[in-house]
């Protein structure tokens, strides 16, 4: 991978993974490469949504899983000065962004859902993981998405009556998003270059500059 030309984004949007291709030819390889990854996010919440993906292959990984990885490792060739970013903010309060793709899993037909926590103007955590159980709706899939954000529960039902409780008693507060302005899109699917871009940015996730 040396040599290989970088990449803008770690997942393309339209690649579609099937769990009956070919076995890759080194599985030991590939479980080393993508829990080596796993340390990586800690400061890249812009890899968190596909290595969340690559992590659900560890088991029986294929040739397109391969790919998939390869894929992250050319964006990481490219990026290698990128981290987050931390800095001094005159701001205590938190806020989140939490959102949740609907049955994007072909597989599964499972959610993914993801979040973003400020404290003032920093990130300081994040999140991308496969729902465990299918949402029949996209409502029910943004609820389960929501409470992740503040305490894993593990039916809807559970989800709605503790959202609904934290709003009533004033301890959160609700507000819609739109499309544009949601950074936890980046952690429920694969985004166009220009789209990812853009939300890493907000994520303070910059190039850093070694020090002379």
């Amino acid at each position: 991978m040396a040599d290989c030309k970088p990449l803008t984004t770690p997942a393309a949007v339209n690649q579609v993974v099937s769990p009956t291709e070919e076995s890759c030819d080194n599985p030991m390889q590939y479980r080393r490469l993508v829990g080596a990854l796993q340390y990586l996010t800690i400061t890249r919440p812009d890899l968190a949504y596909s290595v969340n993906r690559l992590c659900q292959f560890m088991h029986t990984p294929t040739v397109d899983h391969w790919g998939l990885l390869k894929r992250v490792l050319r964006y990481i060739k490219g990026t290698t000065t990128y981290g987050l970013q931390l800095s001094a903010s005159t701001s205590s309060d938190i806020h989140a962004f939490s959102d949740s793709d609907w049955a994007g899993c072909p597989v599964d037909r499972k959610s993914t859902s993801g979040y973003a926590v400020f404290l003032g103007s920093n990130l300081i955590s994040w999140l991308s993981r496969k729902q465990r159980t299918v949402a029949r709706s996209s409502t029910e899939a943004e609820y389960k998405a929501l409470a992740d954000d503040l305490l894993k529960t593990k039916h809807v039902d559970i989800d709605y009556h503790f959202v609904r409780d934290k709003v009533a008693s004033g301890d959160m507060v609700v507000n819609f998003v739109s499309t544009k302005d949601q950074l936890a899109d980046i952690f429920t699917k694969p985004l166009p270059g220009p789209r990812f871009t853009a939300l890493r940015d907000k994520l303070n996730v910059v190039v850093h500059h070694p020090c002379a």
